[in-house]
């Protein structure tokens, strides 16, 4: 559905399409755009003000410019500027510069922080800062860069066209330098330069495109969905710790479903998940991914509503097929389910690291809920009042009516936990004794040896 804002946007949009690498702006003034400064952040606005005092200038830029214009409120606030890091650092008390790829700052104002960027050259030949401050790989990727320059030169240097509005303090005017109204209209993510030689740059690239259309509804412009299968490998070239970040992003962010959809019709996720890609490929796969999504589902419905998850709960899903498909291995020569679970986890877990970091406050409680599967069906005695008081029962007990609902394991043992959980004490001791008289029901006798005889005297 076009965006209603942009409708009554008048005197900027021409029909006809607009090229991407278009080198003057289209200018339009204040009272021919919606946006307005209260829909902008107060720590914003002051960052905003604070530049432009100081004599530099000072623009709203990126993804808070789309979201106002598609009728959604954004979440932070982007600023971008000629100052210097180290000038932008000197204006503000309450800032520090961080980052060596991309130098940008970071402005406090009470619990917001505002990024802040400098303006970034094309990368030419001719710049006499380019060794020091520009390099990349041959593959294309690039390591470090921090070469300054116009806006629009910048405007070129950023990935999508929807993610390339600026917003003029001075004068509250608003410039397209690629063409991105046009795209935010036709709800379109499109990639500004050649996609081949942007996506060697920065593989991650391909993983913003897909959030980007699963966010935002838009769908991916052909050019720029196209070289994305057969580049997907350049992920593997990008730092796991990044990549952590990027998986949040994808699956913590209130679309994890429609992410998921995009990096599968993109083939990015085996890239990120590989074990899991094998699980889904195989004899269980329907299963496999039923519960994905459950839990994709109920992480954008938890958010919808603003509840909390964890990183260590989507994980524990997502590597849970890999290592089920590992633990039915150990299970067949021999080893205990206990070891048979630690052993595949442990594999799972040191193979997937190569592609995602896992912090370790998060990989720890993954392997609690992990273990709590195979200790949920004991609950005789006081094992199921013990059970209740682990601090991860409750992610546990969440986990095991996933499992449940996809068909992975039979239904019973987690209608069994919701009703415990809603007893009283007398209701709890009843349940309890009656799983002893099940169990005495369906225990074989024990067969008594006969006695040998006794020898003759």
């Amino acid at each position: 559905m076009p965006c209603k804002l942009l409708e009554r946007m008048t005197g900027w949009f021409k029909k006809g399409s607009q090229n991407p690498a278009m080198n003057s702006p289209r200018i339009i003034p204040r009272d021919q755009h919606p946006i307005s400064r209260q829909q902008i952040s107060r720590a914003a606005l002051n960052v905003l003000y604070g530049l432009h005092k100081a004599g530099f200038e000072a623009f709203l830029v990126g993804g808070c410019l789309r979201d106002i214009l598609s009728g959604r409120e954004p979440k932070d606030f982007d600023v971008s500027t000629n100052a210097t890091p180290e000038q932008v650092n000197r204006i503000f008390k309450r800032s520090r510069i961080i980052g060596r790829r991309f130098q940008i700052v970071h402005v406090r104002f009470g619990r917001e922080v505002i990024e802040v960027s400098t303006f970034r050259a094309m990368n030419r030949e001719e710049n006499p800062d380019k060794q020091q401050h520009h390099a990349h790989e041959e593959t294309g990727l690039v390591l470090r860069d921090n070469t300054w320059g116009s806006i629009e030169e910048d405007a070129q240097r950023r990935d999508f066209t929807c993610n390339a509005l600026y917003y003029n303090i001075a004068d509250f005017t608003l410039h397209d330098f690629t063409g991105s109204l046009q795209d935010i209209e036709n709800q379109r993510i499109h990639l500004i330069g050649d996609p081949q030689t942007r996506y060697r740059e920065d593989p991650v690239r391909m993983l913003r495109a897909a959030r980007f259309a699963a966010k935002l509804g838009f769908h991916i412009d052909q050019a720029t969905a196209d070289p994305i299968p057969e580049l997907a490998e350049l992920l593997l070239q990008v730092p796991s710790a990044r990549m952590f970040d990027e998986v949040l992003k994808l699956f913590l962010s209130g679309h994890a479903r429609a992410s998921y959809e995009q990096l599968q019709q993109l083939h990015l996720f085996r890239f990120l998940f590989p074990g899991t890609q094998r699980a889904l490929e195989g004899e269980q796969g329907p299963v496999w991914e039923d519960m994905l999504l459950a839990a994709m589902d109920n992480t954008d419905k938890r958010l919808a509503v603003d509840k909390p998850v964890t990183p260590a709960f989507i994980y524990a899903v997502l590597l849970w097929p890999e290592i089920q498909q590992r633990m039915g291995g150990y299970l067949s020569s021999g080893l205990p389910p206990a070891q048979a679970l630690h052993k595949a986890a442990t594999r799972a877990l040191n193979d997937q690291i190569k592609h995602t970091a896992i912090p370790r406050r998060f990989s720890t409680v993954m392997r609690e809920m992990w273990e709590l599967q195979l200790r949920l069906d004991k609950r005789g005695g006081r094992r199921a009042d013990a059970l209740m008081e682990h601090p991860r029962f409750r992610a546990a007990y969440d986990f095991l009516l996933l499992r449940e609902q996809a068909g992975e394991i039979k239904p019973g043992l987690g209608d069994w936990w919701t009703r415990y959980q809603e007893e009283d004490e007398q209701g709890r001791r009843e349940m309890i004794s009656n799983l002893g008289n099940q169990g005495s029901a369906n225990k074989r006798r024990r067969r008594r040896r006969p006695r040998k005889p006794k020898a003759d005297s």
